[in-house]
């Protein structure tokens, strides 16, 4: 084996140097930095310490967050819109009834946009209207039930007091004027042998207690004489139409 008394290689007649030379050969290159006063540098605050993020619960709304003050919120806000609700329904049976009562208002007033007050006071005014309608139409109705009775009086009136008698060729028609006046309507065939002249029809009346007013005669062309004849009555006098027909009717057999 080979001793190790000398190096491999030569050191070129360098010498070694030690660690602590070496670092004392740095010191004295590189003095150490020392600040001043008056030196010129940077300085940088240092950094802050860490610390956990800070949250702010009164941030968040009360729904997260529930707190007895939360609670009273909502619960006021509820009677609020319950509130509300009770009012539009108030509301709209209000604004439904003045609508019926427009409606039984006049036509010319249901077009007019009244307001609530408006139509309170037309309706008010409107009643008293109504009631003197509804009295003209009551007095109008008795009226007429008074003139549809009279007028059923007087038919049954006409149908006593006037009286028609007819024979074979002859018809004499008695009628009541007035309380004194006679109409007579004398309707004979003279081709049937009837002469009697106006003259004895007249004598006839006169002793019946009538007074002429006036006659009127006239013959057609088939052989027939009419005789129209206007009476007053006397005081004295009772004939009845029927009677004073069958009276005259004897004068034509």
């Amino acid at each position: 084996m080979l001793a190790v008394s000398s190096p491999l290689f030569s050191t070129l007649q360098w010498p070694l140097e030690d660690p602590i030379s070496l670092h004392n050969h740095h010191n004295s290159l590189f003095p150490p930095f020392e600040p001043s006063d008056n030196s010129f540098y940077l300085q940088f605050p240092p950094p802050p310490p860490l610390q956990p993020p800070h949250v702010d619960l009164d941030h968040y709304p009360s729904s997260a967050t529930p707190s007895p003050k939360g609670g009273a919120n909502v619960s006021k806000m509820a009677k609020k819109l319950n509130h509300n609700a009770s009012e539009r329904d108030r509301r709209k049976k209000i604004n439904s009834l003045y609508s019926s009562l427009r409606s039984l208002l006049p036509s010319t007033d249901q077009m007019k946009k009244l307001s609530n007050p408006a139509t309170i006071s037309r309706i008010l005014s409107y009643i008293p209207e109504l009631q003197q309608q509804v009295e003209g139409l009551m007095r109008k109705k008795e009226e007429l039930m008074a003139a549809m009775v009279g007028h059923e009086v007087k038919s049954d009136k006409e149908k006593k007091t006037k009286c028609a008698a007819t024979s074979s060729s002859s018809i004499v028609s008695t009628s009541r004027l007035g309380q004194r006046e006679m109409a007579i309507q004398i309707s004979t065939d003279i081709n049937g042998g009837h002469q009697n002249s106006l003259s004895e029809i007249l004598v006839c009346l006169e002793e019946e207690g009538l007074v002429l007013l006036n006659a009127s005669s006239f013959e057609s062309f088939d052989g027939k004489v009419f005789h129209n004849l206007h009476l007053q009555m006397e005081s004295s006098s009772r004939m009845e139409p029927k009677m004073l027909s069958n009276k005259l009717l004897e004068m034509f057999p």
